[in-house]
This record gives C-alpha cells, sequence and structure tokens, in this order.
C-alpha cells in the first residue's frame, strides 16, 4: 500500500506546517527554501512503518545501509546552494531516496542527480514519479569520480561525507558557482562540518560551517 500525498495525523500538512516553523527556529531564513519544503511530502520518502516520524528532525533509514537526512539539514543545503538567487542547474551527488531531490526540484530548472545504489535508482524513481517531478535527470553512477557528462551547473550538493573536495566535480560548475559538501574535519576526529567550496581566480575559498553526520561518500556503483 502506497502513502496518500496528503496523509492524516502525523503525516498531515498541519504537521508539515509545524516542521517548517520549527525550521524557522532553527535558524532557515530563506522563504524560498521553506516553501519548497512544506510543498514536498517527506512521508511518501520514507517506509510506511516509519511514516509517522517523517516530520521528525531526525534522520531515518530508506533501506541500502544508507538514511534519509533530516529535515534541517536538507533544508539547511539547500539554502546554501541557492545562496538567495535563481537556479538553473544543479547537481546532487547522492540521491538516496529522492527527497532532497524533490526540495532542490522546487528551487531549480533541472537537478542532476546521481546514486551509485542501484536499489535506491530505482525508489527515489518511483518516489519522483508519484509526485510528478518532470525536472529531474537521475542516474545510476560513481559520483566520486569523472561523470563523464556535459554539464554547467550554478550547485552542487553533496550528501555524503568526503574526506576532501571532489577536484573531478569543481569543472561542472559555472563562474560564480559552489558546491556544499559535509567534509571531514582535519582537526577534529570523526567530526563532519557542512562545508561552501567555491571556486576563485585565486584558488578555492572554503567556508566551513555547521556540524553534520553523513554517511560516508563512497566510490563505485553497485
Amino acid at each position: 500500500m502506497s502513502h496518500p500525498l496528503d496523509g492524516m495525523g502525523m503525516t498531515s500538512t498541519r504537521t508539515r506546517v509545524r516542521m517548517i516553523e520549527r525550521l524557522r527556529e532553527q535558524g532557515i531564513r530563506d522563504e524560498v527554501v521553506l516553501a519548497a519544503m512544506n510543498a514536498v511530502p517527506r512521508h511518501i520518502f520514507v517506509d510506511e512503518a516509519l511514516a509517522i516520524r517523517a516530520y521528525e528532525d531526525t534522520p531515518l533509514p530508506i533501506g541500502s545501509g544508507q538514511t534519509i537526512s533530516q529535515p534541517w539539514v536538507v533544508a539547511r543545503m539547500s539554502e546554501l546552494a541557492r545562496n538567495g538567487r535563481e537556479l538553473d542547474g544543479v547537481l546532487e551527488i547522492g540521491t538516496g531516496c529522492g527527497y532532497q531531490t524533490a526540495v532542490l526540484a522546487q528551487l531549480a530548472k533541472t537537478v542532476y542527480t546521481v546514486e551509485r545504489i542501484g536499489a535506491l535508482v530505482a525508489k527515489a524513481r518511483r518516489n519522483l514519479q508519484r509526485l510528478k517531478v518532470a525536472n529531474v535527470r537521475l542516474k545510476h553512477g560513481d559520483g566520486s569520480a569523472d561523470l563523464g557528462e556535459d554539464l554547467a551547473v550554478d550547485a552542487i550538493v553533496v550528501t555524503a561525507a568526503a574526506t576532501h573536495v571532489p577536484q573531478s566535480l569543481l569543472k561542472y560548475l559555472k563562474p560564480g558557482g559552489r558546491m556544499i559538501l559535509p567534509l571531514a574535519s582535519p582537526t577534529e576526529s570523526g567530526v563532519q562540518r557542512l562545508t561552501v567550496i567555491e571556486p576563485t581566480t585565486k584558488g578555492l575559498k572554503e567556508q566551513t560551517l555547521d556540524a553534520v553526520r553523513f554517511v560516508p561518500l563512497l566510490p563505485g556503483r553497485v
């Protein structure tokens, strides 16, 4: 049985509105991002048994050893990617179940998203089709390496923790573009921090922000 798009009780529209209020309290300021978060029903991206917890601010398992990020992290990464501007194209590395993808699809004309785990590609595709999201290109591939694609995007959102900046992806950024990713801290053992990378004529400008916890960015395709 599939989840209704507008649920009842703990998956209702009213519950989603409470999530938006909480995100505001947690410091999310971009009203365009908050509207996107409100437009995407998170409960359809998790297993039915977990739907009642879909709007809690917590990550939840989605199978294949992966998780759906907590709403605050999705909103924060989306806000950093948007950076107060209109987005033409966005590249997402790590589609997962497609929730962050669906939010980005509200914010950009086109979202290119890559997932290395075949079972999650199928799950994300079903979820996005169910919501009739038509501006996403989903690829089963290795997002840690050169994608072999002719892309030029305004932002890259990496939803897995890297130990270093994936240099092979930076070439896809348009001038003035930025990459958002969790980076393992070089000074704090076991700590990851959301990081904004902006290529400049003088090299990479790096801004280190909030502590987060993501699964590792792995090579290959399974």
